[in-house]
This record gives structure tokens, C-alpha cells and sequence, in this order.
């Protein structure tokens, strides 16, 4: 590498430092993107769960059964019983109303839009806060990175995986929410830092931190009222598209485009063997899996029979709960 760069500054190309989590070289630059996407998913969740309470209506649609709604002084915007919906939130079947993730529904009823609907729903207050927090905090930094179309794709797509994966095996309850895509955008993460192993200082302290970080959020999801499904099928299939999306060119080849004419670095291909093979594989992957998937749902196909151990990836069962109430 020191050969490279004094052979670099010879022919009067200054060298580029280090490469940082926090910044994409373009054109020989440190640029960062404008980051507005992101905030606009959040603003978009917010209001959906805004019309949800809306139309909700605890005062005047609540039974009574479980108990008075929380926080009256909302008016129609108080929250359901605690016992019902312990998230602060509104009632199941005003979710199912809106666009929850119901298997008999999208498979019997052919309602396929629920797969996307339901990644803008949440559970309650709680449910919202916390998934908005991830979404800024992740989001945010790879739209800075890689763009907003790049990001988008990554966010809609893995929501939308997620979806299919738990509508393959939870078939009783409904889901909601948008983990399944913040999953994928950790997923892309991590392929990204594989895929562009070579230009990163501190590698195995980032892969280590971020690999701990899936570990507990995954881990987190074999508590009861915990769609795991979800952030497993959004992981996959962020984790496939970020080898496909956020591969980064080989150092130097972007420096090579602003030398004089004659003059190079003889690098000849913007990408690395390896990164063409990653991107090949993932596409093949993407492609095979949403159609064996979307194959299987359309058909009926329950995930649980074909995998007998897969329920426990959602929830174990122990003497406090009940995994069959998940």
C-alpha cells in the first residue's frame, strides 16, 4: 500500500487517506448524500399511526371487558386497554382494517397488498418509538452513504421479504410493523462491510460490533408478541441486497479516471473478482427465494411443516408464556 501511494503521488495523483463507516468516496471525493428519505419514512409512520388511533376510537368503540381506555384525555386518541394492547396503541381489528399482515387474508382473499401495508402499521406507541429510533439511527447514516434510491430499495424490498417469510409461518395472529425492514438495512450493512472488506481500517471491530448488535435484536425476538419471522426474512434479504447495491469501488480506480491522458494505475476493473462473484450469487439468491417464497404462500404452503424446529426461532416457550398467544 505505501508503494502504491508514493508510486500515486509521483504521477501527481494525491492519494486518498482512509476510508471511514461514514463516508463513500465518489469521484476522488469524500461525498456524503442529503439525507431526506429517511425522515420522510419516519413522518410517514407517524401519520399512519396517527389515522390508526384516529379511527380507532377507544371512547366509543371499546366493549369494556378489558378495562377502561388509557390516557382518556385524548379523546378519540386514547389508547386501548393495557390488558388488550399493552404497546399504547389501538385495538387488532382496527390494525386488520388498515392493513395488517393476516395470512388467511393475503393467501384465501387474495389481498396481496397487506404484505406491503403492513410495514407502515404499528402496535402502539411503544412499538412506534422504538422502530423509529432504529430507522433514524440506521437509516440515516446509509442514506448518507449510498443515496436514497439505494436505501429505498433496501428499506422496501426487505420489508416486503419479511412480510412473505412471516406470512409463511405464523397463520393465527396478525403483524405489523416496520422491523422487518430495519432488519434488512442492518443486513446491508453487514454485507456492505463484507463486500468492501478491503478499504476499511478496523474491520474485524466493526464486523464484531455489528454482529453483536444483529445477535441481540434477533435474540430480542423469541419473546412472546415478537413477529421474529419478520426480522429474519428482512435480514436475509437485506443482507443479499446489499452485495448487489452497496458494493464500493477498488481503491484507486476512481483516482485513475482524473489522470492525464496515457497515464494509470492499471487497474482495469472498478470492482474486485470477488465482488462481481457476491453480486452474481445474491441476485440468483433474491430472485430464486422471492419466487420459491411467493410460490409457497399462493399455494398455502405453511413453513412449519416443512421446518418442525422453525417456530422457536419466533418464540421459546418457557413456564411465563405461552408461545401459542404469540
Amino acid at each position: 500500500m505505501a508503494d502504491e501511494a508514493e508510486d500515486t503521488e509521483n504521477r501527481g495523483v494525491k492519494p486518498r487517506e482512509s476510508y471511514s463507516l461514514s463516508s463513500y468516496v465518489v469521484d476522488g471525493t469524500e461525498t456524503q448524500w442529503t439525507s431526506w428519505l429517511v425522515p420522510m419514512f419516519v413522518v410517514i409512520n407517524v401519520v399512519v399511526f396517527l389515522v390508526a388511533m384516529y379511527m380507532n376510537d377507544c371512547p366509543n368503540h371499546n366493549s369494556g371487558l378489558l378495562g377502561n381506555c388509557e390516557a382518556r384525555f385524548l379523546g378519540r386518541f386514547s389508547f386501548q386497554p393495557l390488558k388488550e394492547n399493552p404497546l399504547l396503541g389501538p385495538s387488532s381489528s382496527t390494525l386488520e382494517k388498515l392493513g395488517a399482515l393476516e395470512w388467511i387474508k393475503v393467501v384465501h382473499r387474495h389481498q396481496t397488498w397487506r404484505l406491503v401495508t403492513c410495514i407502515w402499521l404499528h402496535a402502539g406507541v411503544v412499538h412506534l418509538v422504538v422502530n423509529m429510533l432504529n430507522l433514524v439511527f440506521i437509516g440515516i447514516r446509509l442514506e448518507q452513504q449510498f443515496g436514497f434510491v439505494r436505501v429505498g430499495i433496501t428499506y422496501l424490498l426487505s420489508g416486503f421479504g419479511g412480510s412473505i417469510l412471516s406470512s409463511l409461518f405464523i397463520r393465527n395472529n396478525i403483524s405489523v410493523g416496520a422491523s422487518g425492514a430495519l432488519f434488512g438495512l442492518l443486513g446491508s450493512m453487514l454485507s456492505e462491510l463484507i463486500t468492501n472488506w478491503t478499504i476499511y481500517t478496523n474491520k474485524v471491530a466493526a464486523i464484531l460490533t455489528l454482529l453483536v448488535i444483529i445477535g441481540i435484536n434477533l435474540g430480542i425476538g423469541i419473546f412472546p408478541r415478537i413477529d421474529n419471522f419478520a426480522h429474519i426474512g428482512g435480514f436475509l434479504t437485506g443482507f443479499l441486497i446489499g452485495f448487489v447495491l452497496m458494493p464500493r469501488p477498488q481503491y484507486g480506480w476512481m483516482d485513475q479516471l482524473n489522470l492525464p491522458a496515457g497515464v494509470n494505475l492499471n487497474i482495469k476493473s472498478k470492482f474486485k473478482a470477488y465482488q462481481y462473484v457476491l453480486w452474481l450469487l445474491s441476485v440468483v439468491l433474491l430472485i430464486a427465494g422471492f419466487n420459491i417464497a411467493l410460490v409457497m404462500l399462493f399455494r398455502g404452503g405453511n413453513g412449519n411443516e416443512q421446518c418442525h424446529w422453525c417456530h422457536y426461532l419466533s418464540c421459546v416457550p418457557t413456564s411465563r408464556w405461552d408461545c401459542e398467544e404469540n
